[in-house]
């Protein structure tokens, strides 16, 4: 049975309402957040400026140095740093063979240090700028005859840093182009970076860094006056 004017509809079907329930509309769809990355014409996505990629290593290249060396090669890992040991026969070749075939071919510092009671340690840092990788490299030379060859032939940058390593620790680098003292005054005896060098000036006048009664004439005197560590008992003028 139908009312008249009322068009035919199915039982149990609501009427629709011709005004509009202000508490069923549904709010407008807020525009999707940012994303973090930007899109790029492949449709792959770039982190922004704020968030650099992550660096990787080289693939295979630890078992590229094993096959190249061998057993001269000692590869180890320590907090994060991948060092390589070698002989000092093998110092030029390991910097050569990382720099043309690995890609580490920034230089980034040389430095020496004091292994007691018989070497030296030399260390040079090279980093592979294309896969975000550094290396450690490292060889020993003995304290009796501390020679090795220069590095400036392989990485120019070396020049500076191995007569810098030359005054403070005495290691000789054979064949560099002008090995003489970068940082000490003219006539400076001794290498200050060696661990039995003997630090003159904390006898000459009051060390500032004592912290014991009668130190360097530091707080009150005591009965045996006591020297600053690195100073023999014997060295000195009578009353230090």
């Amino acid at each position: 049975m139908t009312t008249e004017g009322t068009p035919d509809r199915p039982d149990n079907t609501p009427e629709p309402s011709n005004a509009s329930n202000p508490h069923d509309q549904q709010p407008p769809e807020r525009p999707a957040t940012r994303p973090s990355t930007q899109p790029t014409h492949d449709g792959t996505h770039q982190p922004t400026p704020h968030q650099p990629a992550e660096a990787t290593t080289l693939p295979g290249s630890l078992a590229q140095v094993e096959a190249r060396f061998g057993d001269r090669a000692e590869i180890s890992e320590s907090y994060g740093d991948t060092t390589i040991d070698v002989a000092p026969a093998d110092w030029i070749e390991l910097l050569t063979f990382v720099r043309d075939d690995l890609g580490y071919t920034f230089f980034d510092w040389l430095t020496g240090v004091d292994d007691p009671p018989d070497a030296f340690l030399v260390v040079a840092h090279v980093y592979n700028l294309t896969a975000g990788a550094r290396l450690l490299l490292r060889t020993r030379v003995p304290r009796e005859d501390p020679h090795l060859p220069t590095a400036v032939g392989v990485y120019r940058g070396a020049n500076w840093h191995e007569r810098e390593t030359y005054e403070m620790f005495g290691v000789i680098f054979d064949d560099h182009p002008y090995l003489v003292p970068l940082l000490l005054p003219d006539g400076f005896e001794g290498h200050p970076l060696r661990k039995d060098f003997i630090l003159a000036a904390r006898v000459a006048k009051p060390w500032p860094g004592a912290k014991e009664p009668g130190e360097s004439g530091h707080g009150a005197p005591s009965r045996r006056k006591t020297l600053p560590p690195g100073v023999p008992a014997d060295w000195g003028p009578p009353d230090a």
